[in-house]
Order: C-alpha cells, then sequence, then structure tokens
C-alpha cells in the first residue's frame, strides 16, 4: 500500500472518530434509559441543557427551555399510557415560561405517579416543571430556583420597585410600560405556580409557596437547596438512584480546549 493512501485513511479515520463517539454514546444513553423503564415500569423523559462554545469566537451560547423542548416532552407524554408512571430528569436553567408551563401542566394531568430527578440543577423553568411532579428526588448538592419572570437582562420585580421609589414623572414612558409587564408577569406566574401546586399541599400553603417563589424575594440564580425545599414545604427527597446519577453522565459538556476539572474516573474506596 502506498504511504499516500494511509494518509487518506488516516485521515477518515480522524473524521469518522467524532461521529462514533456520538453514537456510541447515544447508544449507551439508550441501553440505559431502557434499563431504568424495565426496572421501575415507568416512562423516562430526559431535559438536558448543556453549555456549548461556538468554535469560531469563542463565547458561550446557552442553551434553554424552548418551544421545541416542549413540544417533544409533550409528544413522549401523550405516547405513554395515562397510568404509567413518569420519571422527568431535570438538568437545566431554565427558559421560555410558555415552554416550561406547557410541560408543567402536562405533568400535573397525568394519572400516573409522577417523579422528578434533579441530579445537579433545575433552575427557574425547570423549577417550575419540578412544581407539579408528585416528588421531587435530589441529592445533598443538587438545588432548584426561583421563578420569578425576567423582562430581558432584568428581573421583573426590580422594575415594578423602581416605579416605587421614584416618581413617575421622572420615569421614562418605556420603563413605566415595562413596570406594567412587569407587573402582570408577576401575577400570572404566581398564579400557575399556585396552580400547579393546588390539590398537592393546602390552599394556604400553595398561596404562601407561589408568592416566595415568583415574587422576587431573591436573586433569579439563587439555590434552593435540599434542606430549603424541605423548608419550604415543597415534597422532596434525597433517594437518588445511581442510575440516574450515571445517565447524566453519559450527556457530557462539549469538548473544550483544556478541561476546567479533571480527575481519575474510578471509584476510590477508604483502606480498611
Amino acid at each position: 500500500m502506498h504511504p499516500f493512501d494511509l494518509l487518506w485513511i488516516f485521515f477518515i479515520l480522524s473524521a469518522l472518530q467524532p461521529v462514533l463517539k456520538q453514537r456510541m454514546l447515544e447508544a449507551s444513553r439508550q441501553r440505559l434509559i431502557a434499563k431504568i423503564e424495565k426496572k421501575r415500569s415507568s416512562r423516562v423523559i430526559l431535559l438536558v441543557h448543556r453549555q456549548e462554545t461556538m468554535s469560531l469566537l469563542g463565547f458561550p451560547v446557552f442553551k434553554y427551555i424552548d418551544i421545541q423542548d416542549s413540544e417533544e416532552v409533550l409528544r413522549a407524554i401523550y405516547m405513554t399510557d395515562p397510568d404509567v408512571p413518569l420519571d422527568i430528569v431535570l438538568h437545566t436553567p431554565g427558559g421560555l415560561v410558555l415552554a416550561s408551563l406547557q410541560i408543567a401542566r402536562a405533568l400535573k394531568k397525568h394519572k400516573g405517579k409522577v417523579t422528578v430527578f434533579v441530579p445537579h440543577y433545575a433552575m427557574s423553568g425547570g423549577t417550575m416543571i419540578a412544581l407539579a411532579a408528585d416528588e421531587i428526588v435530589m441529592t445533598e448538592s443538587s438545588v432548584l430556583g426561583p421563578v420569578d419572570p425576567q423582562l430581558g437582562e432584568y428581573p421583573a420585580a426590580s422594575i415594578v420597585k423602581l416605579t416605587q421609589q421614584k416618581s413617575t414623572d421622572k420615569i421614562e414612558d418605556k420603563s413605566l410600560i415595562m413596570a406594567d409587564v412587569a407587573a402582570k408577569a408577576i401575577k400570572q406566574v404566581e398564579e400557575a405556580v399556585y396552580e400547579l401546586l393546588d390539590g398537592k399541599v393546602d390552599e394556604a400553603k400553595a398561596r404562601e409557596l407561589a408568592k416566595t417563589l415568583s415574587e422576587g424575594r431573591w436573586t433569579h440564580d439563587y439555590p434552593i437547596t435540599f434542606e430549603e425545599a424541605q423548608k419550604l414545604g415543597l415534597n422532596v427527597s434525597k433517594d437518588m438512584p445511581a442510575e440516574f446519577l450515571q445517565l447524566l453522565s453519559l450527556y457530557p459538556q462539549p469538548v473544550r480546549k483544556m478541561p476546567t476539572v479533571e480527575y481519575l474516573p474510578i471509584p476510590k474506596k477508604s483502606k480498611q
């Protein structure tokens, strides 16, 4: 064989390697999902968002819950018999209220038990989806987040607060319009959260939780830990099956030039 032919073979194999690796990863995910579904007699649906870096300029592009996600999740729910339990794995920074609420309402209407698993984090719209579940399973380190609406780059609650601290004749018309929209957004999200909690806790508690999570009490990235979720009155547990942690590991972050976290991927046992 001519050396030039070997060079071509090398280039072809190099080009195919990422594709083959991705196919093997997808196959591993499908096998593990099938294994979990058989073990739990449930439908497993994952909503996983990772940050991707564009190679041209290197700036981050964040994935979030969008309409396409809600369409796919709803399709999976509709393909599932009403009495079959749903196991939802969430790993997301949040996203569109419309998309998140569509998913949450569909989960609430499902007759079978709905369990949401949060191996790492489910913020904002992810938390809204989790509130529709019969049970939220977390780890000691995983977190939820507030669901207060955001208007562009600003929290709705902060926009409303502006009108309370300044005279309206000193505020631009655009800011007044934004404040009006912000107040409506907060009210709408509060009512939506109450709707999701209604029937899961008593009415007074549902109203209290809806207000707490939507009013802008914290910054939007405030981490609600397992302990705090318990204090708030959410139905959370720490019985996270190992299979779900393993499943999330099969959704790796896109490769960067240099890893920021590195370790030997083997269990470390204490010496007896």
